[in-house]
């Protein structure tokens, strides 16, 4: 859930942060990226990049209930590359990884979460679903990545794998729900 502020006047919100927008934010603390790589910040957003750690779906034929209370933990395995492993993501097969990165961002302030075009042209998904980014976090990013290509793709951590682009908020608010410290 959110909390909200009680300033509800509509002013300025809804536009995405250019380049400029964006260091100055990091400048005064609005959005804090740590490790921060300022050659990572292009004209509208940021890349972030793939850490060593997944999750990989084990293989299973019970049916799984889609509820609130349903655990991803249940029905997946962790785990750690070692430096110069790859992940290899086979076709038609989903896993789940995170940012190195952990993205802080103001309560005036939230984001989207989206994949980068020169890997979705190998088929690659980077999230399914989920895109959207609360005002108020302080998290890593957890990628729900598919793979829609006929080729096994290696998934290699470091990669600059998505970009996160921030929107400017009508009001404030900040998240506070179940996946506030996500890990994997």
């Amino acid at each position: 859930f959110c909390l909200m502020s009680s300033n509800t006047q509509i002013s300025n919100g809804g536009a995405v942060l250019s380049k400029d927008e964006i260091l100055a934010a990091i400048e005064t603390g609005d959005i804090k990226i740590t490790p921060f790589d300022p050659s990572a910040v292009s004209c509208a957003s940021i890349d972030l990049t793939l850490s060593n750690n997944f999750r990989f779906y084990k293989p299973g034929l019970e049916v799984l209930d889609i509820k609130e209370d349903t655990n991803y933990e249940t029905i997946t395995e962790k785990k750690t590359l070692a430096e110069g492993e790859s992940f290899l993501l086979l076709p038609g097969c989903a896993c789940l990884g995170i940012t190195e990165e952990v993205v802080e961002l103001s309560p005036k302030l939230c984001g989207l979460l989206e994949g980068r075009s020169r890997f979705a042209r190998l088929g690659l998904f980077v999230h399914i679903t989920a895109g959207f980014m609360n005002p108020g976090i302080k998290n890593r990013q957890v990628l729900e990545i598919y793979n829609a290509s006929s080729h096994p793709l290696a998934l290699w951590p470091g990669t600059k794998i998505c970009q996160f682009i921030f929107l400017k908020m009508s009001g404030t608010a900040t998240y506070e729900g179940k996946f506030c410290d996500q890990e994997l």
